[in-house]
């Protein structure tokens, strides 16, 4: 599970100094990386990804944006980090997207989901990964295998 909650609780001394350094409301923001380490379960267990969160001035508003920072073969998440997660997006059309009663803890818990329940190959942002484990579901794991020994450890 993400340690993101202590580390906002560390950090929410310094937030008064961060915000205080003139900026635009574009480039003005706070940015925590942290380790998901994922159960021992599923597919990727044993796997420990790295995310970077940036949380815009206008949060609560707007959801914060997070990107993996670890190599990954998943179907919801692109090798290059892009993550396809409802809560996430500011306008959902299933009506789970982002409302400013959600907060950081629920991006944590939804970010720990896609690595067991909302494990999704219907809708996929990764469609090679979702076809991969369609056509061969071993060939899937042992390559998702693969990249927790490569990338992910």
């Amino acid at each position: 599970m993400l340690t993101l909650a202590s580390k906002l609780k560390r950090d929410d001394g310094l937030r008064g100094s961060r915000t205080s350094a003139p900026a635009s409301d574009s480039t003005r923001r706070v940015s925590v990386r942290d380790r998901l380490l994922v159960k021992d379960e599923g597919y990727y267990q044993g796997g420990k990804f790295q995310f970077e969160t940036e949380v815009p001035d206008a949060y609560n508003m707007v959801p914060p944006k997070v990107k993996c920072l670890t190599r990954i073969w998943h179907p919801n998440i692109t090798e290059t980090g892009d993550i396809c997660l409802s809560l996430l997006r500011e306008h959902s059309i299933d009506g789970t997207g982002w409302a400013p009663t959600r907060t950081l803890k629920d991006v944590v818990w939804g970010l720990n989901s896609l690595f067991t329940d909302l494990l999704n190959f219907d809708d996929p942002l990764n469609i090679e990964a979702a076809e991969h484990h369609l056509r061969d579901k071993e060939d899937f794991r042992n390559k998702v295998e693969d990249y927790i020994k490569r990338y992910a450890r």
